[in-house]
């Protein structure tokens, strides 16, 4: 990829990527909205927690970013069961509570990037699957999804393909 393009830039992010099951009973559940007339709902192969986005990198630079990645990950629960609608229309789930595995894997990823020379979000970080935008005035469901995540297989590094294409999972980084 870096050697045939070293000029070309992709859009990164690192995230969560919940198993096919978790996928797809947050889509269901996510389906049980009421969306108003343009609310652009998330597919449900791009629901996914965002650890970190990091905007656009150099494609020369993902191998670099790669090895600064190989970061230990604690196994942790997550019940995913708090919906909400946030400024700018932003339909989002979000765990009951952070896990202190989560919140550590943040901050050491948040160390790993700024010693790689790229830019984290100065913002307290807010983890959350989002399930729609432009969905002002969305209703959830009476009852919350009450999902458990088990998220044991760590995480990816993800590029956000251009047009809005989707996401293609660059690397897979796991467990300690």
């Amino acid at each position: 990829m870096s050697a045939a393009h070293p000029d070309r830039s992709l859009r990164l992010f690192t995230a969560l990527w919940p198993p096919p099951p978790v996928r797809e009973a947050i889509a269901r559940w996510q389906h049980q909205w009421q969306w108003p007339p343009g609310a652009a709902v998330v597919p449900t192969d791009r629901l996914h927690i965002t650890l970190h986005f990091l905007g656009n990198v150099p494609a020369a630079r993902v191998d670099g970013l790669r090895a600064a990645l190989r970061l230990p990950s604690t196994p942790f629960r997550l019940d995913l069961g708090r919906p909400g609608l946030w400024g700018g229309g932003i339909a989002v789930l979000s765990p009951d509570c952070v896990p202190e595995a989560l919140g550590a894997l943040h901050e050491r990823l948040a160390a790993a990037l700024t010693a790689a020379g790229l830019p984290t979000e100065e913002r307290p970080y807010k983890p959350h699957v989002t399930l729609a935008r432009r969905a002002r005035g969305a209703k959830a469901p009476a009852e919350g999804p009450g999902l458990r995540w088990d998220a044991q297989d760590g995480f990816v590094l993800v590029e956000s393909l251009p047009g809005g294409r989707g996401y293609k999972v660059l690397d897979r980084f796991g467990p300690a």
